[in-house]
């Protein structure tokens, strides 16, 4: 097979490292990556992994190549079930990210590129990214990478040196690696093909004794002992590929470029046998496109084999980003003999960046297997990378909802255990209080009615907006998974009280709860909500000052008391003061009370769970206030925007268009319309929502009305301008990161949302 290769690329037989450790010329993209497992002083235990790369970015003006370089590591302490990654690039980042955007390799929803954008126009690199800290250089008669003080090099003996710091000096490491085992090709005799179908030759080390010192959490450890594994792969786009696409199989399918994935592997058995492998699947179908495995024996053999299954399993979903990733792998390779398992030695290793790719999965697992019936243990990384599960916003509240149901189940299960409903409705210190509960009536009569609501599924941005504001002021959201349950509980007690209230009968689809379970039980179930929260609120497992609990407590009361005063403003209605809105025109007063409800009834609760999550982040006062004052502009523009769609029509026809000119009920536009309309027109609109109509032609007429007086677009306006000008407030004080532009990007969201 003619592969037209580079003329830099090893030639066949024993690799030279000298020269090919080195950077390669004709290479678009190359990359150096390392990874270790290591004893620690005092039985700790630790692995750890790392990335230098190198792109192609462009021509200086004498026309010679530039590049631009990013190092991505991480740290996995597993006894403490710690991840702590770092993710640098150099200044280059913000041009050639708003290019990959503009090329159509950013995010699929577009008010995440309009959000991400915003920052790089500006020069800004959004964390957990980090602009290197120092100059980027290579050295030119060896390997010798120094990026902005992260450090990978050969040390002239054989053996490579590898030293990390994060940003605050807290984790990091410094190693000698020291090959035992000779250089490997992997793939096609070394040919392979990147995710963007180019080509590429990998070879790595994967035997390294390894000894130096790693830092944890600011404690230096001497290592015990330690293995590591360095490969090394660099290649060109497929476009100048000479031959094009090279298949793994002859018989078998050809490369294909399309957007594609992959798992990779590289583990290390306690038999001296060395296994790496990889899968690149198209994202589309799932199909397997490139595959292999290699397997090295203790001597250092090379045997290669494109028949292989490598099966992800174990779900976990990420409280970060809500992306799935497996936490299990089992590779078969049956010519080799080989079977093995791998297992995450903890679930969250999930490496989050921005700028250069989505976030990916690399972490420590553990390994049991057989070889030709021995079994074997040790130890690898595996990678999980590219799969692209939340494609837009949609999809993403999508995933928080599914995330808030099951965390809903977990506090609420409706098999109910004595220790569960005692820590639900008693506490630790009073068991007599569950002297003679029977908790299947428990469960039947105080959780069943809240559980048949929650399930059924239903907005969950309140949720987000706790753990969301916890992030963006620098906390860590996932100390506070808990709160997921928290504000849907608030949200559905009060669901089930408005229900019974205002007679509804539908509620997410389905019987309202107290047509179910009966009026009684319903009102007490929905009111119990509102308390079923408080061991999440403050013993969810999180140290808490009593400074920071009492907060906390007040933020909560706060949201009861802003909410059922406007549920009770709600309740009571405007109708006794139309007549003379009708009559005099003047709706800006009207205006204002239909605010003061959408105001106390959604946007405080709303802007107090906000405030939660940036209290339990330890955020300042300046930005606590500032994020609640955004998600209050966000709960006015939701109710808002409801009132818009309610007349210009929900996707899917969720429901009826003009429900609420049928129900009699005064919106922001009929008020805004008051103030714009006639005398007639106004007595007209009034006439309809007295009736109560159903007939389409009658309910027609009115939204045209609304919409020809330019009532309904105003209202629009006003909810834009109403975000907009809360997140000019609050951006300044907020630290540019993910977090800050999934809130960018999730104003916009609730403002452009047609359901």
């Amino acid at each position: 097979m003619d592969r037209s290769l580079p003329s830099d690329w090893p030639l066949p037989g024993r690799i030279d490292l000298a020269r090919h450790d080195l950077p390669h010329p004709s290479s678009t993209t190359e990359w150096w990556y390392l990874n270790a497992h290591v004893e620690l002083a005092a039985g700790r235990e630790a692995s750890l992994f790392a990335a230098f790369f190198r792109i192609l970015s462009g021509k200086d003006a004498q026309g010679l190549p530039t590049y631009a370089h990013s190092v991505a590591w991480a740290l996995s302490d597993p006894r403490g079930g710690v991840y702590a990654s770092d993710s640098r690039v150099d200044a280059q980042a913000p041009r050639l990210g708003l290019e990959r955007i503009k090329n159509g390799r950013g995010s699929r929803d577009p008010r995440l590129n309009r959000a991400i954008s915003e920052l790089l126009e500006q020069g800004r690199v959004p964390a957990p990214d980090r602009v290197f800290d120092g100059p980027v250089a290579l050295a030119g008669d060896r390997l010798g990478l120094d990026f902005g003080g992260l450090l990978f090099s050969s040390q002239g003996d054989g053996t490579y040196r590898l030293s990390l710091r994060d940003h605050g000096g807290q984790n990091g490491c410094e190693l000698v690696f020291a090959p035992e085992k000779p250089a490997i090709r992997h793939g096609d005799d070394g040919v392979v093909h990147g995710p963007d179908g180019e080509e590429m030759f990998y070879y790595f080390l994967p035997r390294c004794r390894v000894k130096g010192e790693v830092t944890l959490a600011g404690e230096h450890l001497g290592v015990v002992r330690g293995q590591g594994w360095y490969d090394h792969e660099f290649g060109r786009p497929a476009s100048d590929a000479g031959a094009g696409a090279i298949a793994y199989d002859p018989q078998g399918p050809k490369f294909e470029r399309t957007e594609v994935a992959w798992n990779w592997l590289a583990a290390q058995l306690d038999d001296g046998t060395d296994v790496s492998a990889y899968a690149l699947v198209r994202n589309s179908d799932g199909k397997v496109l490139q595959q292999c495995a290699v397997v090295v024996d203790p001597k250092g053999e090379r045997a290669a084999f494109h028949e292989l299954t490598l099966t992800p399993e174990r779900p976990w979903r990420s409280i970060r980003t809500f992306h799935d990733y497996p936490t299990q792998w089992t590779l078969a390779v049956p010519r080799a003999g080989l079977s093995l398992v791998l297992s995450a030695s903890f679930a969250d290793q999930e490496f989050v960046t921005v700028i250069s790719k989505t976030a990916f999965w690399e972490g420590r697992c553990a390994v049991l297997g057989a070889l030709h019936g021995k079994s074997l243990r040790g130890l690898a990384y595996v990678e999980r990378s590219g799969f692209a599960p939340i494609p837009d916003l949609d999809s993403f509240f999508s995933a928080v909802g599914e995330e808030v149901r099951a965390a809903v189940a977990r506090t609420l299960p409706l098999e109910l255990s004595q220790a569960h409903a005692q820590e639900l409705i008693a506490s630790k210190d009073r068991p007599q209080y569950m002297d003679g509960v029977d908790t299947t009536q428990l469960s039947r009569a105080l959780l069943a009615p809240i559980r048949e609501v929650t399930d059924r599924g239903g907005k969950s941005w309140r949720s987000y907006a706790a753990l969301a504001c916890c992030e963006v002021v620098g906390g860590d959201s996932r100390r506070f998974s808990k709160w997921l349950a928290m504000p849907e509980l608030l949200h559905v007690g009060s669901l089930i009280v408005d229900d019974v209230e205002d007679r509804s009968t539908v509620r997410r689809g389905g019987p309202a709860a107290h047509l179910v379970y009966g009026e009684p039980i319903a009102i007490n179930a929905g009111t119990a909500a509102y308390f079923l929260t408080q061991h999440l609120l403050v013993g969810s497992g999180v140290e808490l000052t009593a400074e920071r609990k009492l907060r906390l407590y007040d933020l909560y009361f706060e949201a009861m008391r802003a909410g059922h005063a406007g549920q009770a403003l709600d309740l009571d209605g405007l109708g006794a003061a139309m007549p003379e809105v009708v009559e005099r025109g003047d709706g800006a007063t009207l205006e204002r009370r239909i605010l003061a409800t959408h105001r106390l009834k959604t946007a405080a609760p709303a802007a107090s769970l906000a405030r939660m999550g940036a209290v339990a982040g330890g955020g300042t006062d300046a930005q606590i206030d500032a994020v609640g004052r955004f998600f209050e502009a966000l709960g006015l523009a939701f109710q808002i925007v409801d009132d818009i769609l309610n007349l210009r029509g929900f996707r899917g026809g969720l429901k009826t268009r003009a429900e609420d000119i049928t129900n009699g009920v005064v919106t922001l536009p009929i008020a805004r319309a008051m103030s714009r309309l006639g005398p007639e027109q106004r007595r007209e609109l009034w006439r309809v929502l007295q009736a109560k109509t159903t007939d389409a032609q009658v309910l027609s007429g009115a939204v045209e009305l609304l919409e020809s007086c330019g009532a309904v677009q105003s209202c629009a306006d006003d909810a834009r301008a109403l975000v907009e000008e809360a997140w000019q407030r609050a951006e300044p004080l907020l630290s540019d990161s993910l977090s800050k532009v999934m809130l960018r990007a999730f104003g916009w969201y609730v403002l452009e949302r047609h359901y």
